[in-house]
């Protein structure tokens, strides 16, 4: 699965109060900062809004989160929290949020699930032996890395597709 992000992460907030007048009025803003100061955008927003006295409002777009669906509702913080860790860590943790569901992805899960990028299950399977074993140099020729990456994956490990490779994380 390949995913792509198009800038940083941001949420379209639109004015529930001009959308249901018939109006489109909202902001784009930046997700990667505290849900506090997300907060304050929307709530400056709505003091704008063309309808008085607006307080609803939702998410009507989004971008920059590599495929990470945001619902129209979603909590500020879990907002701040995805867009957080997607700015420090990329497409392998909104790959990891895909998989494991983004009520359950934290950074600290992911910081602990994530072992790396790699071309390949085999050649994660083959660093992951040389950093742990000394392999004789007589026996190197005749390990199925293939085999051994399979019986990792079964279920110590799982991964990711990304463009040219694998995210490799423990389960």
């Amino acid at each position: 699965m390949t995913l792509t992000a198009t800038a940083q992460p941001k949420i379209y907030v639109a004015c529930l109060a001009a959308y249901t007048n018939g109006k489109l009025y909202g902001s784009w803003i930046n997700a990667d900062q505290d849900a506090e100061d997300i907060e304050a955008k929307v709530k400056e927003m709505l003091k704008q809004s063309p309808e008085p006295n607006a307080e609803e409002w939702a998410i009507h777009s989004f971008e920059g989160f590599y495929g990470i669906r945001i619902s129209e509702y979603e909590s500020l913080e879990k907002v701040a929290e995805l867009a957080q860790a997607i700015a420090e860590h990329g497409e392998a943790f909104a790959a990891y949020a895909s998989h494991m569901g983004v009520d359950d992805a934290t950074d600290e899960s992911f910081q602990d699930s994530y072992k790396g990028e790699y071309s390949s299950e085999e050649d994660f399977a083959e660093e992951y032996y040389r950093e742990s074993y000394t392999i004789p140099e007589h026996l190197d020729y005749y390990i199925d890395w293939e085999r051994v990456a399979t019986d990792l994956f079964i279920d110590s490990f799982f991964s990711i597709e990304c463009d040219g490779g694998v995210y490799v994380f423990s389960n």
